[in-house]
């Protein structure tokens, strides 16, 4: 049976709704429902539930994920690339910054070094690499996991730039402790629990 103008529409405004960007796989999902639709119509059910269930059989997690599963394959090999630097980078700073701690204490060489290059590394480096990959990942999150993120990120490295500044004596030390606490306490820790209540009852 063939599908009306009408029908067709229908097929193309839910597609079109979704995050699906390239214009090929849009055309191929497009032309993929309306084939099956067609089958399941010749089988004598109506539109509505032909195409309820082509979509899910399609994707049953939603067109999102399709498209995400297409764009991580298209990609692969640039992701894991990226990943594995991150996670080495994240690695390599926090072993440095925790090394430099270490020898402070100690009273050993290289403290300075170490601590400032390990901090610089995870700040500048693996945090907005994490942060970029995060929001690629959950792009369709809620506001308010969004938020929590960028204010846990935000008091973490605040309150480590307090450390080294503690750690080699210099002013301004407290202040930037306190600015990490406001901001863990008024602003990550309220988005933590927000959205821990919503997942409780959803």
């Amino acid at each position: 049976m063939k599908l009306s103008t009408e029908q067709i529409n229908i097929i193309k405004e839910t597609v079109n709704k979704s995050l699906i960007k390239l214009p090929t796989l849009k055309d191929d999902i497009i032309d993929h429902l309306c084939c099956v639709v067609e089958i399941k119509m010749d089988r004598q059910q109506n539109f509505d539930s032909a195409f309820k269930e082509a979509l899910h059989d399609l994707a049953p997690d939603g067109l999102d994920e399709v498209y995400k599963e297409t764009i991580f394959l298209l990609n692969s090999t640039k992701i894991i690339i990226m990943k594995r630097v991150m996670y080495l980078v994240g690695l390599v700073s926090a072993m440095s910054f925790v090394t430099g701690w270490t020898f402070a204490m100690l009273h050993l060489p290289g403290q300075a070094e170490l601590s400032v290059g390990g901090f610089l590394g995870f700040a500048f480096i693996f945090m907005p690499m994490y942060a970029i990959d995060y929001f690629k990942v959950n792009i369709q999150r809620a506001l308010s996991e969004k938020l929590k993120l960028v204010t846990g990120i935000a008091s973490a490295l605040v309150v480590a730039t307090s450390i080294i500044f503690k750690l080699f004596h210099l002013q301004g030390a407290y202040t930037l402790l306190l600015i990490g606490a406001i901001i863990f306490t008024f602003g990550f820790l309220p988005f933590l629990f927000f959205n821990m209540y919503k997942k409780s009852i959803s």
